[in-house]
C-alpha cells in the first residue's frame, strides 16, 4: 500500500504531500486540480512503462505542464491586497518531481529540460530529460526519504546501487529519456528496482468507459479468461465469465441485484467462440443483450467487472466513477467500491454529494477534500503538522 505521494510544480500542485490509506477518497469544486492530481498518479505509472516522455509530449510538452504561478504566494497576494506577481525565483532550473512511500520503497522523479545545447545537434531538444531518480527502504511504514535509506541513485546518465555500507557504479550509462526501470530493473541484480517496476505496473485506471451504441462492450467478441477487465472495457463478457467461474460468483449475483432487484446476468458463448453478455430484467419474459442495455446499466456492469477482478492490483484508481448512472445506483456502486477495497488500495476521484456522502460513511475512508487557493491546489484542513513527512532526495 502507499503511504503517501508527493508531486512538485506540476500545473496546480505547486507542492502537494498526500497521507493515503486503504480507501482514498478525492473531492472538491470543478477546477480545484482533481484531474491534475490524477494525471500526476498517471504519469508516475508511466515512468514504469517507458511512456513518461511521451506522456508528457501528449500534454503540451514539460513546459506547459510546469506551475504558471509566482515561486512564493504571499499572504496578500492571496488575499488580493497585491497583484500576483513574481518573487525572483521564477527564473531558476525547473524541475517536474513525483514520487510515493510505499509499504516496502520508496521513489523519486525528477523530470527537467535540457540545457540549450547539452545534447548536441538534434530534432528533440526540446524533449524533457530525466534528471534524477531514487529508490529507498521505507522500514515498513512508509518513511519518508534519507541518504541513509537510498538504495539506487541515478543521477544524469549515472546509476549507483547501494553495496554494503558503499556503492556500486552501474556501467550502464542511461539515456536521457530512459527511466532506471529500462536498464537496471534486474531481479537478481538490482531485486529494489525490479520491486518497483512491477509496482508501478500492478497499478489500474479506469477513466469514462464508453456507452454509446458502438461502445466495445456492446458487441461480441472472442472471449478468453480476463481476470482483468480493459480499460476500455471491450472484453466485458469475457470478464464476468471469468469471475463466474475463478473468481467469486455469489459477489457478482449479490453485486448486480444490488443495484437492479431481481436481475441477474448471464454470457452465451455462441460457435465461433464470441462471447454475448445477457442481462435478466425483472418483469421481462427474454434476456436482454448487451446493445439492448441502457447507458447506466452497461456502465454499472463495467464497474461490477473492474472492481470484482480474479486478479485484484495493488492500487486501483477510479476517475468520476458517477457518470452516467441514476443517483439510485450511487449507493451500491460505494458499497461495491468499499468491498474492492478490502483486497486492494483503492483512489476514488469524485464530485457526486450522494457517492461522496457513502464512501464518507465507510469506517476507515480517508477523505482528502481539495480546493485552490493563488492557483494552487491544496488540502482542505492540512496544517504543517498535519503533512506527511517528505523530502525529495536531490
Amino acid at each position: 500500500m502507499l503511504h503517501t505521494l508527493a508531486v512538485s510544480h506540476y500545473r496546480t500542485l505547486y507542492d502537494l504531500t498526500m497521507p493515503l490509506e486503504g480507501l482514498n477518497l478525492i473531492s472538491g469544486a470543478n477546477g480545484c486540480g482533481k484531474s491534475n492530481l490524477y494525471r500526476a498518479l498517471r504519469l508516475l505509472a508511466e515512468t514504469a512503462q517507458g511512456g513518461v516522455i511521451g506522456s508528457l509530449a501528449r500534454e503540451g510538452g514539460l513546459s506547459s505542464t510546469f506551475w504558471a504561478g509566482p515561486s512564493n504566494v504571499s499572504r496578500r497576494m492571496r488575499t488580493g491586497e497585491v497583484p500576483v506577481q513574481g518573487t525572483g525565483g521564477e527564473n531558476k532550473s525547473k524541475r517536474l518531481q513525483l514520487g510515493f512511500a510505499g509499504a516496502d520503497f520508496g521513489y523519486a522523479i525528477s523530470l527537467g529540460l535540457p540545457i540549450f545545447g547539452t545534447l548536441g545537434p538534434s530534432a528533440f531538444n526540446l524533449d524533457p530529460i530525466i534528471k534524477h531518480e531514487c529508490i529507498w527502504a521505507t522500514g515498513g511504514d512508509g518513511k519518508a526519504f534519507r541518504p541513509a535509506r537510498a538504495l539506487v541513485i541515478r543521477d544524469g546518465a549515472a546509476v549507483k546501487i547501494r553495496e554494503g555500507r558503499g556503492w556500486n557504479v552501474s556501467d550502464v550509462r542511461l539515456p536521457t529519456y530512459d527511466s532506471l526501470f529500462a536498464a537496471v530493473a534486474d531481479p537478481q541484480a538490482t531485486p529494489e528496482v525490479f520491486a518497483v517496476r512491477e509496482l508501478l505496473r500492478g497499478w489500474r485506471f479506469y477513466d469514462h468507459f464508453r456507452t454509446d451504441y458502438l461502445a466495445p462492450a456492446r458487441q461480441a467478441h472472442v472471449g478468453t479468461r480476463t481476470p482483468v477487465l480493459s480499460h476500455d472495457g471491450s472484453d466485458l463478457a469475457a470478464a464476468l465469465q471469468t469471475i463466474i467461474e475463478v473468481g467469486d460468483e455469489s459477489l457478482l449475483a449479490k453485486a448486480v441485484a444490488d443495484a437492479f432487484p431481481g436481475a441477474r446476468i448471464a454470457v452465451d458463448v455462441s460457435e465461433d467462440g464470441r462471447f454475448h453478455l445477457k442481462f435478466k430484467q425483472a418483469g421481462l419474459l427474454r434476456l436482454l443483450g448487451a446493445a439492448e442495455l441502457s447507458d447506466g446499466t452497461l456502465r454499472y456492469l463495467l464497474w461490477i467487472a473492474a472492481l470484482l477482478s480474479p486478479r485484484p492490483p495493488n492500487l486501483m484508481v477510479l476517475n468520476e466513477p458517477e457518470t452516467s448512472l441514476h443517483p439510485d445506483l450511487l449507493a451500491p456502486l460505494a458499497r461495491l467500491i468499499c468491498a474492492a477495497a478490502r483486497v486492494t488500495q483503492v483512489w476514488v476521484i469524485s464530485h457526486a454529494p450522494a457517492l461522496i456522502a457513502a464512501l464518507k460513511a465507510e469506517r476507515g475512508c480517508n477523505c482528502i477534500g481539495l480546493y485552490k487557493d493563488g492557483g494552487q491546489t491544496l488540502i482542505e484542513g492540512q496544517t504543517q503538522l498535519e503533512r506527511p513527512s517528505w523530502s525529495w532526495p536531490e
